[in-house]
């Protein structure tokens, strides 16, 4: 997409925007924590598959787990998603992709054998850390 394309934003939406963390964020940093805790070891913030662009938030590759701790706005979570009133088809499309790309994702690596594990930033961090404990593991936890 060129620049001519994207709707013009003001300047404060654009500082907002600009803040927006890609990883280390409070929801991730708060399930690696707990994982660690756990005695997990894990690698963050790294592509499952060779020549995979799309990276994932931890991983666990002798185990083939990838964890993806989904912001609620980016990947339009079913109970927090909002719709932006401003550029609102730009954002639609913006935010519908991301949804697509997820699935995407999601396919690919299951179709290469690996299990995806995807958590809501509003998740609460010991229910979620014990589902990707529970799949690395292949045993209830604690």
């Amino acid at each position: 997409m060129s620049s001519s394309d994207r709707p013009s934003t003001d300047a404060g939406t654009s500082a907002r925007m600009s803040r927006q963390r890609r990883r280390d964020t409070a929801p991730e940093l708060a399930l690696r924590r707990e994982l660690h805790r756990r005695g997990l070891r894990f690698f963050v913030d790294r592509a499952p598959l060779p020549g995979m662009r799309r990276r994932a938030d931890l991983l666990f590759p002798r185990r083939k787990v990838a964890v993806y701790v989904d912001g609620c706005f980016w990947h339009r979570c079913p109970l927090h998603a909002t719709a932006p009133k401003n550029n609102a088809q730009w954002w639609a499309d913006k935010l519908e992709a991301n949804v697509r790309r997820d699935r995407d994702t999601d396919a690919a690596l299951t179709a290469a054998g690996w299990t995806v594990v995807r958590v809501w930033e509003h998740e609460d961090v010991p229910g979620a850390a014990d589902r990707v404990e529970h799949v690395v593991t292949g045993s209830e936890s604690g």
